[in-house]
């Protein structure tokens, strides 16, 4: 759950980037990252583990503050992908509002990708998080290399499920901002349900999103998913 300091009138969102190895999780942060002004972009800090790396990533200069003086500032991070390291995996997800889970599209990477996804509920769980109660948007990254699942796949998948659907090739930047913004978009509705950002607040969704969006070089239009829902 968002963090408040009503003292400061200050609310954290946390949002974390899962999936499995290799996916693309922490060139979508940098990618991010990049995209900010240099000189008012946070830093950007990685923790090398012997097979993989997790990343924290603090968007502190990406906060947003609203018409009654209330400041949103939006925190990201990622989890290593490698098994192993489950136990970081979990501690990452506690507390976060919203999930960005980037999947390989080759088909190659079905099975990782189905393995990463059931791990991610079980860690929700684990953590006193049910899946069904936080914004989740799905991600099918490198979708420039040979052997993908096609458009249409994408499609059935997006229409089997609740979460949106998004295409990116992350090494590009393509599909980057529109999955960060899509993700923020829906925690936003989330926590508006839990703690009113509008009503109690003031932090309105579109000034939300299109604060972040600018930020970032883009418009504050949400984008659509392959489902075709925001």
């Amino acid at each position: 759950m968002a963090q408040i300091d009503f003292q400061r009138r200050e609310i954290a969102v946390r949002l974390v980037y899962y999936g499995p190895a290799l996916s693309g999780k922490t060139t979508n942060l940098q990618a991010l990252h990049e995209r900010i002004d240099p000189r008012k972009r946070g830093h950007l800090l990685t923790l090398d583990t012997k097979d993989d790396r997790t990343l924290y990533f603090d968007l502190l200069p990406m906060s947003v503050k609203s018409a009654t003086g209330v400041m949103v500032k939006v925190k990201l991070f990622t989890v290593p992908g490698q098994v192993i390291h489950n136990t970081t995996r979990r501690l990452v997800l506690q507390g976060c509002d919203g999930v960005a889970f980037i999947a390989d599209s080759r088909v190659s990477e079905t099975t990782a990708n189905n393995e990463a996804f059931v791990n991610l509920k079980q860690n929700l769980r684990e953590n006193g998080i049910e899946p069904s109660s936080i914004p989740i948007a799905i991600q099918f990254n490198k979708r420039d290399l040979p052997g993908i699942r096609s458009d249409a796949d994408l499609a059935r998948i997006a229409a089997r499920g609740r979460e949106p659907i998004y295409a990116a090739v992350a090494m590009r930047g393509e599909g980057v901002v529109e999955t960060f913004l899509g993700l923020v978009g829906s925690t936003w509705d989330s926590l508006d349900k839990k703690l009113g950002l509008g009503s109690t607040h003031g932090v309105k969704k579109d000034e939300f999103v299109g604060s972040l969006a600018s930020q970032l070089g883009a418009n504050g239009t949400l984008p659509k998913s392959i489902g075709g829902a925001p």
